[in-house]
């Protein structure tokens, strides 16, 4: 540089180099007219010094600049003072924390950033030949703030330094509040946890932690290793039964070396099944977390055991059943699905979607518009799907019924059922009642024609034998009269059942109407009476009849009503005893009229009870009756026609009632409905 200015200006200098060697010299620059002279020559002695200390000094004042530069270019304050204790110097953070318009200001005013019981410590502690280090809260740029100081002696000088830890002081205190936080939840969580620091003693632990290991908090709170609480709790038999403790703890305690989860399972010996993982943390030490899973190896074990009795049950059903995802795939099939659609179970193990089993069916059945709607129910994504049922005839001829039903997680049931034997049966019964019904019409039929041509002979024996007994046409014997009188009794009694039965079969056959109209209730029971006084006279029999005050007239057939009394009253003289008594009762209860016919005859079984309302079921037992057992049938029609009940109690030995219930009806209306024999009907 100073040759550049002897040559270009003509400056002259004087100058001392120290070489590579050691070696100092003088450089004398000159200017001699045109020409630039320069010597260089060996200085010693008292120049060599001079050389030296310059050489010395430009370095230092060098050194000097590069650290205030750096110094001022730190936004921490720093500052020097002298043995007296005055500041010489400080940068610029030093003037913004003290709030100095300059660097002069803090020289004339001498600012303080410390306070004064702050900067007597300081003192004290540098006095000392200490090191002066401390967290002190001070004002700097108008703020108390938290500040670590740095002060120390150097050659007469004291230099200190201020650092702002406000920030690291709120992040910590974040950090703190965080932690205790974090402490707060683990401790109401009900996963036991503990951590351990990198000394291996414990640290933290939650409730769950002590409850799992019933272990004293107090003695937990002082802090104990890892290894004691081990060792306690094998003391106390609460470990997993280990053959070679001290190999198991060691590969345990490996975990503050490795950088690897550590997991195990630990069966405890109380039953319990702990999983244990630890990890480590990045301070050193370990973090260890314990899980109860014995409910949820029973809930696994008791789900694995269901869904194994479930695919038991689906292969022992007889329909196929298949489940369709939402997605349209195959979740579940039995063995019967495959059956019935004669598909290989490798086919169907992929779950394959409903497009793809649909074409494995295809061979059977090749409907291809109800395919596309079974394909579009199950893949449908509104929740308004209707379930889905039929009957698909086969290319073999098999009939398989079908049903889908929508399950709550999207998902679809499908199921199928060969109902191909079934249907055949179904068919073979249809056709055979059908046969049955048209033989029992036939039937019927024949009975009528019969019976009615049966009537017009029979009438005409029973008009002849009233002839023969008449006087006029000449005189019987005592015999012939005898057999005219059996004559006309047989007759009578054979007239009477061809009536019945032609009354069963109109019924039957639905014809018998029944003409209602407002009937007075006494004068038919008296016709009814009338009808069996000379049987029950022969009989020496005592007739009871008993009407309520307020019994007068209902709605009814009144023939078929007096036909229905006098069947049940010619049954009950039938069958009563000689000098026995046949009462008959009628009374209102609620909307009913209610009639009770009574004997104290032979009684019926208890087995035969139930028989006794069948057609041709006829029971003497000693009785003086004899009958085709129509009476009891046709009163039940009757009965059934007038939209009533009719009901027997019997004793044997003790006698029979006979209770009939008719709806008591003020006007003509439909006898469809039925109703019930109150309690008072068979006291």
């Amino acid at each position: 540089e100073a040759l550049d200015y002897l040559f270009a200006e003509g400056r002259s200098f004087t100058i001392y180099l120290e070489l590579a060697s050691g070696i100092s010299i003088e450089a004398d620059g000159r200017a001699t007219g045109a020409r630039a002279v320069l010597r260089l020559r060996d200085v010693a002695g008292t120049k060599r010094d001079l050389a030296s200390i310059l050489e010395r000094y430009r370095c230092l004042s060098s050194e000097v600049r590069a650290n205030r530069a750096l110094l001022n270019a730190l936004p921490i304050p720093v500052w020097l003072k002298d043995e007296t204790g005055r500041i010489k110097w400080a940068n610029e953070a030093y003037a913004s924390a003290v709030e100095a318009t300059d660097i002069t200001e803090i020289f004339d005013r001498q600012i303080e950033l410390l306070e004064s019981r702050q900067r007597s410590r300081l003192e004290r502690t540098i006095d000392q030949g200490n090191i002066f280090t401390e967290r002190l809260h001070i004002i700097s740029g108008g703020e108390r703030k938290a500040h670590d100081v740095y002060a120390v002696n150097a050659e007469r000088m004291q230099v200190a330094a201020a650092i702002d830890i406000a920030d690291l002081e709120i992040a910590r205190g974040e950090l703190n509040r965080q932690l205790e936080a974090f402490d707060r939840t683990l401790d109401r969580v009900a996963t036991p946890v503990a951590i351990f620091g990198h000394d291996k003693k414990l640290a933290f632990y939650n409730r769950a932690y002590q409850q799992l290991w019933t272990l004293d908090p107090e003695w937990l709170d002082k802090a104990p290793s890892d290894a004691e609480i081990l060792d306690r709790l094998k003391e106390l038999s609460l470990l997993p039964a280990i053959a070679d403790y001290r190999a198991w703890k060691a590969k345990l305690l490996s975990v503050y070396f490795s950088v690897n989860t550590f997991e195990d399972s630990w069966q405890l010996p109380d039953g319990r099944i702990l999983q244990v993982v630890a990890n480590q943390r990045s301070d050193g030490g370990v973090t260890y977390i314990y899980e109860d899973i014995s409910e949820k190896l029973a809930l696994e074990s008791r789900y694995n055991k269901l869904i194994q009795v479930q695919s038991e049950t689906l292969d022992s059903l007889k329909e196929g059943v298949a489940v369709f995802a939402t997605d349209g795939r195959l979740k579940l099939f039995n063995k019967a699905f495959l059956a019935i659609w004669r598909i290989p179970r490798r086919k169907m193990q992929q779950g394959p979607h409903v497009e793809e089993v649909v074409e494995l069916m295809r061979h059977l059945f090749d409907e291809t518009t109800l395919w596309l709607r079974i394909q579009e129910s199950i893949t449908a994504i509104t929740y308004e799907r209707a379930p889905l049922a039929g009957q698909m005839l086969r290319r073999d001829d098999s009939v398989i019924d079908y049903s889908m039903t929508p399950l709550p997680d999207g998902g679809t049931l499908i199921t199928f059922s060969d109902v191909t034997k079934s249907r055949a049966y179904e068919r073979a019964l249809v056709e055979r009642n059908e046969a049955l019904i048209a033989a029992d019409q036939l039937k019927s039929q024949f009975i009528g024609h019969v019976s009615y041509e049966l009537r017009t002979p029979l009438t005409n024996i029973i008009g002849f034998s009233e002839l023969l007994g008449n006087s006029k046409f000449g005189l019987l014997s005592a015999k012939q009269q005898e057999y005219l009188v059996d004559i006309k009794a047989s007759s009578q009694t054979l007239l009477s059942i061809i009536d019945d039965i032609l009354d069963l079969a109109t019924i039957n056959a639905g014809d018998l109407d029944l003409n209602l109209t407002p009937v007075k209730i006494q004068p038919i029971i008296d016709d009814a009476v009338l009808g069996v006084k000379e049987r029950a006279k022969r009989q020496r029999l005592t007739m009871e009849i008993s009407l309520a005050d307020e019994v007068d007239k209902f709605i009814a057939d009144e023939a078929r009503l007096r036909q229905l009394l006098f069947n049940l009253l010619s049954n009950a003289v039938g069958f009563s005893d000689v000098n026995g008594t046949v009462r008959l009762a009628c009374w209102y209860e609620n909307d009913n009229v209610i009639f009770s016919i009574e004997d104290d005859g032979v009684g019926i079984p208890y087995e035969k009870q139930t028989q006794v309302f069948e057609r041709f079921e006829a029971f003497s037992r000693g009785s003086h009756h004899r009958g085709a057992g129509l009476g009891l049938s046709i009163a039940k029609s009757l009965v059934d026609l007038h939209g009533g009940q009719i009901m027997l109690k019997s004793k044997p030995e003790v006698g029979t009632v006979v209770t009939i219930c008719l709806p008591r009806r003020t006007q003509t209306e439909s006898t469809s409905t039925t109703t019930s024999i109150g309690s008072k009907s068979l006291a």
